[in-house]
């Protein structure tokens, strides 16, 4: 099963919080799922189709049980992907019409309602269940073990916008982005979605996306750490390099028993410990050294070198 599937499952599962919660979620899946049909006037049908079983029950019945309306559920198979869909047909009775109305499907004129109608998400726990149904008509999030991304697509850019602006009554930053003849309302961010997935009512993938999370901070922390003591351990090789070329030079010329002792102290040091540090070079002197009185002993040696260079060149 997808992460977007166990979403959807443990979705068409909460518990409303209120009685209208309900009326809610199952107005913007007929919004999103559904397609209405218009065989004369006032006269409609309406098809849903989703390919979630939960989803299929639970759109059955809320249809039952918050207007009676009569229902056809029919399952089909995919030949191409081999997976069930399930209609959901709502034929043509009486107060069908009023239904619609009073999803926010079919506006106070009889024409389509493109926004959400706000007497539906006028309470936080109602506009969740809202976005709860969205999520369950067409939603989709990725398996938070890979790049996190959201999305849930919609055909009415009144309806995109009100989605988003009901995000936002939580904080939850979304963008829309147009794509064909639909509009996808996405979020990129792991703690939106994190908080989406909260606010909807998914408890244990919120906490799955959490626990990931956690899991790719620590994990990138790490590399960046060891990004950084690989660079630190090069560029200190680099260096050691370097020196030991600025030694060779300088001990050939002058050679060691004319060197100042501190010097040759530090010569010792670094051609017995080629890859340390100027700090533990200065902890292994005897007496210790600082590391600035270590560089300054550096800073000698390749000074002398950088003499020696010019005076071969000239």
């Amino acid at each position: 099963m997808s992460f977007t599937s166990e979403v959807k499952d443990e979705l068409a599962r909460v518990v409303p919080a209120c009685p209208e919660c309900e009326k809610a979620t199952l107005a913007a899946l007929v919004r999103i799922e559904g397609t209405l049909f218009v065989s004369g006037p006032a006269r409609y049908r309406v098809e849903i189709a989703t390919d979630a079983p939960a989803v299929a029950r639970l759109v059955v019945r809320l249809l039952h049980s918050i207007y009676e309306l009569k229902t056809n559920l029919t399952m089909r198979r995919s030949v191409l992907h081999k997976t069930p869909n399930y209609l959901i047909e709502v034929p043509a009775q009486p107060h069908l019409a009023d239904a619609l109305r009073d999803m926010g499907v079919l506006s106070a004129e009889g024409g389509l309602e493109m926004g959400i109608k706000e007497a539906l998400v006028a309470k936080p726990c109602c506009a969740a269940a809202y976005l709860r149904g969205a999520f369950l008509g067409s939603g989709f999030v990725s398996n938070p073990k890979s790049d996190f991304h959201f999305e849930i697509t919609v055909e009415s850019e009144a309806l995109a916008e009100g989605l988003v602006a009901l995000m936002a009554r939580k904080d939850i930053t979304a963008r829309i982005m147009n794509r064909r003849s639909s509009y996808m309302v996405y979020l990129k961010s792991g703690n939106a979605i994190t908080e989406f997935l909260a606010f909807t009512g998914a408890h244990q993938a919120a906490l799955s996306m959490e626990e990931e999370r956690v899991v790719k901070s620590v994990r990138n922390d790490v590399n960046r750490q060891i990004n950084a003591e690989l660079a630190n351990q090069q560029k200190a090789s680099n260096a050691a390099v370097g020196q030991i070329y600025a030694i060779r030079a300088v001990v050939e010329h002058y050679g060691m028993e004319d060197l100042p002792p501190a010097l040759q102290d530090f010569i010792r040091l670094r051609v017995t410990y080629p890859e340390a540090s100027l700090k533990e070079l200065g902890e292994r002197a005897n007496p210790p050294l600082s590391k600035s009185a270590v560089y300054h002993r550096v800073r000698r040696i390749e000074s002398m070198a950088a003499e020696l260079q010019g005076a071969a060149q000239s």
